[in-house]
């Protein structure tokens, strides 16, 4: 009995532990980091990607080519994870964040077969990243007025298929962050970017106010309404379905008729209230009943329906109405003011346009461009803009790009990591290698010469912390004259998120996965099991590259 080996997993259960486990989830960081590192910069190359259902997307948006990926290893996953988190919280950074944690990955595991502890290697990378947000900060420059945000735009957009319109763009940008600007910050859901395929992206423009998508319920409505009193409702303005288990009789012609005239009744009871309001232009969330709609054109009541709730919550910001959700709380004090409420016709598409209110807290941006591909595109960019826009007027600083600050960076944490003591100083100096990760791959992806540009720049810097190359002309260049600006805030959650998702993948070192059990559910519609955990892949060797997708 001593020697009877004990089995405490069922039977089918794959474990992989230890080097096994750790190599299989460096090995797929590195993969994925791979995927994305081509795009990254002006010069970056785009994806294409095919859905199950046909559907194509062209992008170099780090955060979209992930979204749009099926991953199946857990801890690719988990980065695609982080990735996302960066995109939620300053939006713009996420193929950053997957090449620097895919680098440091990689350096991490030259460590390891060193023989370095990982509990060393963890903590020398958490004070790394630590040292370096410091000293980002310490390099850190103001930004407080409308050239410098305008800058950022510019960087953002970069290479995202709009450098011919990129001035324009950011010019549109910042107009419109800088309007619903309250107290130091920009809530960029408050600003719709509404797509117009047709003409080019320089026809793009801001609206004076907010652009829906959206006509009136009929033709016949009015076109436009000045001085308009607007009222918005999630109430509809339609008979309520009859429970199926309701029981009417009618035994004549007489009693037909007059319950159709009790139905007609309550339609004009509620469009009455909407008249007794004092509104002239409704935005309904909900239906609106063919009669009511008659009722409503009669009175001169420009009406919408089955408005989205993002569309309502814009025209509550933007003209001070309340949002009503029973009818009878309608009243003069919840409708929201606007000077001008009109249809108009951009190329082949209606929009409906509320402009000229008081006080705006809500913009839209008409986004033009020749096909549906390029606009889709050209408004992921935008919305890298916008984020990028918001994060420095709430912060107010930011640092220059074209790896300026991270050459920096190198230089100081390898004098920071020589005065560290012991092993955890092998762990900072891989840390601070891996940073070049950034320049390295922003030379590479235009073309030039990898090697010489990261000497040239790593002495320039002896001079001056603001140099950095100049992918178009592949020379060192003040990048602060340049005007390639990024904003402090995209970088430091960067280095953050980078360094969590490094230091969680680290310090796996076991995977189970039960294999019966997976089997037993089958895959569901997303090809994962039914327990929402994927298939472990097999475990590589010391080249082995496990599946990802």
């Amino acid at each position: 009995m001593a020697n009877q080996p004990i089995f405490i997993l069922p039977e089918g259960t794959e474990r992989y532990s230890k080097k096994d486990a750790l190599r299989m989830n460096i090995t797929a960081a590195k993969v994925l980091s791979g995927i994305v590192r081509t795009t990254l910069g002006p010069k970056g190359m785009d994806k294409m990607l095919v859905n199950s259902l046909g559907d194509v997307t062209v992008t170099n948006d780090g955060a979209t080519i992930m979204r749009e990926m099926e991953i199946n290893q857990p801890a690719a996953r988990m980065l695609v994870e982080t990735a996302k988190k960066q995109e939620d919280i300053v939006g713009d950074g996420t193929t950053s964040v997957v090449v620097i944690a895919g680098e440091l990955l990689s350096k991490a595991e030259e460590l390891l077969d060193d023989g370095i502890a990982t509990s060393i290697v963890v903590k020398g990378f958490r004070n790394a990243t630590a040292k370096a947000i410091e000293l980002l900060n310490g390099i850190a420059i103001n930004a407080d007025d409308e050239e410098t945000l305008k800058k950022v735009a510019v960087t953002a957009m970069s290479g995202k298929g709009s450098d011919y319109a990129k001035e324009h763009l950011a010019d549109l940008v910042v107009k419109a962050a800088l309007r619903i600007k309250e107290d130091g910050k920009s809530d960029i859901d408050n600003i719709n970017i509404q797509r117009v395929s047709g003409d080019s992206v320089e026809d793009s423009f801001l609206a004076e106010g907010i652009v829906i998508d959206k006509a009136p319920v009929s033709n016949n409505m009015p076109k436009e309404v000045k001085d308009a009193k607007i009222a918005i409702m999630k109430y509809p303005i339609e008979l309520k379905d009859i429970n199926t288990d309701t029981k009417i009789d009618i035994t004549s012609p007489d009693q037909f008729e007059s319950f159709l005239l009790q139905e007609e009744q309550m339609i004009k009871d509620l469009v009455q209230k909407v008249i007794d309001s004092g509104a002239n232009v409704l935005f309904c969330q909900k239906g609106i009943d063919d009669m009511a709609e008659h009722y409503l054109k009669k009175a001169g009541i420009m009406a919408y329906k089955r408005v989205k709730k993002s569309d309502m919550e814009r025209i509550e910001k933007a003209t001070g109405a309340k949002f009503v959700s029973d009818i009878d709380d309608l009243s003069p004090e919840k409708l929201g003011v606007a000077g001008r409420v009109y249809l108009d016709k951009v190329f082949d598409h209606e929009l409906t346009f509320i402009e000229d209110c008081e006080n705006p807290k809500a913009s839209s941006i008409v986004l033009r461009g020749s096909t549906r591909y390029v606009t889709e595109q050209i408004a992921r960019a935008l919305d890298d803009a916008l984020g990028v826009v918001a994060a420095t007027i709430e912060e107010g600083k930011v640092l220059i790009g074209g790896g300026a600050c991270e050459i920096d960076l190198v230089k100081q944490l390898r004098e920071y990591g020589e005065s560290v003591s012991g092993r955890e100083q092998l762990a900072i100096l891989k840390y601070a290698e891996a940073l070049e990760v950034i320049p390295r791959t922003l030379i590479e992806n235009a073309g030039l010469d990898t090697i010489n540009l990261i000497a040239d720049l790593k002495a320039a810097h002896e001079d001056s912390p603001f140099l950095g190359i100049n992918v178009f002309t592949g020379e060192v260049e003040d990048m602060k004259d340049s005007g390639v600006i990024e904003p402090l805030r995209v970088k430091i959650q960067a280095l953050q998120s980078a360094g969590e998702a490094s230091e969680m993948i680290l310090r796996i070192d076991d995977m189970i996965a039960a294999r019966n059990a997976l089997e037993s559910t089958g895959p569901d519609e997303s090809g994962n099991d039914a327990s929402g955990m994927p298939p472990m892949p097999p475990a590589p060797g010391m080249g082995g590259m496990p599946p990802m997708m």
